[in-house]
């Protein structure tokens, strides 16, 4: 018998000990009541507490907590049903509060994250929910940390996770794609073909200035060909008739003319008078025939010509 009361001794020795002894881990507050009453909070580290008048009613971890926001059903703008869930960070900034505060934060906060989020929802169209989730999650964070600050607990961030909309909506989006694309794709292929035109049209512009450019450039080359032989011809006519006066002008320049003159003259009188059987001329040339009888034959003409 007196064994059995000695193990009992040293058993509830050692339990006193225990709950005397408290050593707080690190990144964790816990919150010290005395005789129902709140004493202090309990850094890290070695701590006392009287067993039966002091207890340890609330332990806190002061970490980043991840809490799970369950799938909910939001309705959009334009009335569209989607379902939304999401993931919620938050930490425990003051223990006394998050003891005193509130039953249970984790639960008020995830609560409080749904029905903002039914709130930013309904404000957007379904189109700008995807596209404009980073602005829904810091609306969230914005709503929910200035709720939850007499909880003594800071919301760090809000995160979507996965936005679905409803099956047959899913569907007509799918179809709208579709649609949308096959009408980019004939607004591109019609833009395609105005541009190959346009491009053939100033092609052909330019084709058609080009050779009126060229054919104004070629007759613009043959009238200065022309008019540069033509000053060509005039002004060599102009040095020979300048040749032949200053012949003339010089001691038996004339009769040397008048040699000339006769020496072509004479020989295609001849040409003409043999050639045909009657001739009708004037007093001074029938002269002259009469006085070239004699010639005409050395000359090789006929003399069967009648005056």
């Amino acid at each position: 018998m007196l064994t059995w009361f000695i193990y009992a001794l040293v058993a509830l020795v050692i339990w006193v000990f225990f709950q005397l002894v408290r050593v707080v881990p690190t990144q964790q507050s816990w919150v010290l009541e005395e005789l129902g009453k709140f004493k202090k909070a309990l850094e890290p580290g070695l701590h006392f507490v009287v067993p039966f008048v002091q207890k340890i009613a609330y332990k806190h971890t002061l970490k980043e907590q991840v809490l799970t926001v369950k799938p909910q059903v939001c309705i959009t703008q334009d009335n569209v049903q989607v379902e939304v869930d999401g993931v919620l960070y938050l930490r425990v900034i003051d223990p006394v509060q998050a003891s005193y505060g509130i039953e249970n934060y984790g639960w008020a906060t995830t609560q409080l994250a749904q029905t903002t989020m039914r709130s930013e929802i309904g404000k957007i169209a379904l189109d700008k929910t995807f596209c404009e989730r980073d602005k829904i999650n810091a609306s969230v964070v914005k709503s929910i940390d200035t709720a939850s600050e007499p909880w003594g607990v800071k919301v760090t961030r809000y995160e979507i996770r996965d936005i679905e909309p409803a099956k047959s909506v899913i569907d007509a989006m799918e179809k709208q794609v579709v649609a949308e694309r096959a009408k980019r794709a004939e607004i591109l292929e019609s833009e395609g073909e105005k541009e190959a035109r346009i491009n053939v049209s100033k092609g052909e512009r330019e084709e058609a200035i080009n050779l009126s450019r060229g054919e104004r450039q070629k007759r613009i080359n043959e009238a200065e060909g022309r008019a540069i032989s033509i000053e060509t011809v005039t002004t060599a006519t102009a040095e020979g008739l300048r040749m032949v006066a200053e012949a003339l002008s010089k001691t038996n320049g004339r009769k040397a003319m008048n040699l000339q003159v006769a020496d072509q003259y004479f020989p295609q009188l001849g040409r003409l008078l043999g050639s045909s059987e009657v001739q009708v001329l004037p007093l001074e040339l029938a002269q002259v025939k009469s006085s070239l009888s004699a010639v005409l034959p050395s000359l090789g003409f006929g003399q069967g010509g009648k005056a």
